[in-house]
């Protein structure tokens, strides 16, 4: 049975156990570990992927194990290269490209096949108004949702010219109706549950059957 392995944000952390359960019998499962950012989910370490940055370091240091080589790489970066502390962002732009583009070209380097979901939607009128964050739970940087677009943007960009599949959980996410967020980017558990369920959809629709 082929391999699904997640390295992606606390959004995937959320609807992994749905997407876990909808791949089953399709497609074995597993993803970065670590329970640190269970406390914590605005942190980008343990099972939380973190930037770009750290996403390529983390794959560099999985894939000097031979051992590793997961099917199917299922990734995402984006919601922590956005976040800004004193109108200095995490990691600018520029530097999420060259990150990226250098994530694509290891993984194929390695033969596995990569998959990229597109990040989720932030809710600007929470993240940013100071009194509404805190009463959901607060953070202590911004991220704006201008951003969000254009760096989803840059990773259509990087995509498309390496040929990857994409899954558009952005597009999906803005359709759904009511309130969905619990906090500023976090989702509540009914829509955890139809994101988990659209990405296996995607997953066993385009490698299910290989």
């Amino acid at each position: 049975m082929k391999l699904v392995y997640v390295v992606a944000d606390s959004i995937s952390m959320q609807y992994g156990p749905y997407l876990e359960q909808a791949i089953a019998g399709t497609f074995a499962y597993d993803r970065k570990g670590g329970d640190e950012a269970y406390k914590d989910l605005n942190l980008g370490v343990g099972a939380n992927g973190g930037d770009s940055s750290a996403v390529l370091d983390y794959l560099q240091q999985c894939f000097a194990n031979e051992s590793f080589r997961p099917d199917i790489l299922l990734i995402n970066c984006g919601l922590h290269d956005i976040k800004k502390l004193d109108d200095k962002i995490q990691i600018p732009i520029e530097d999420y490209q060259s990150n990226l583009e250098a994530i694509v070209a290891l993984i194929a380097e390695h033969g596995s096949q990569m998959v990229w979901v597109r990040t989720t939607p932030v809710d600007d009128a929470v993240h940013n108004d100071p009194a509404q964050d805190a009463a959901k739970g607060g953070s202590s940087f911004a991220r704006y949702a201008k951003d969000c677009d254009a760096y989803n943007d840059v990773a259509d960009a990087v995509m498309n010219k390496a040929a990857v599949p994409m899954i558009d959980l952005y597009a999906f996410t803005a359709a759904i109706d009511g309130d969905i967020y619990c906090d500023h980017v976090h989702f509540h558990d009914s829509v955890r549950e139809q994101h988990g369920k659209f990405v296996a959809e995607e997953l066993i629709k385009r490698f299910g059957s290989n």
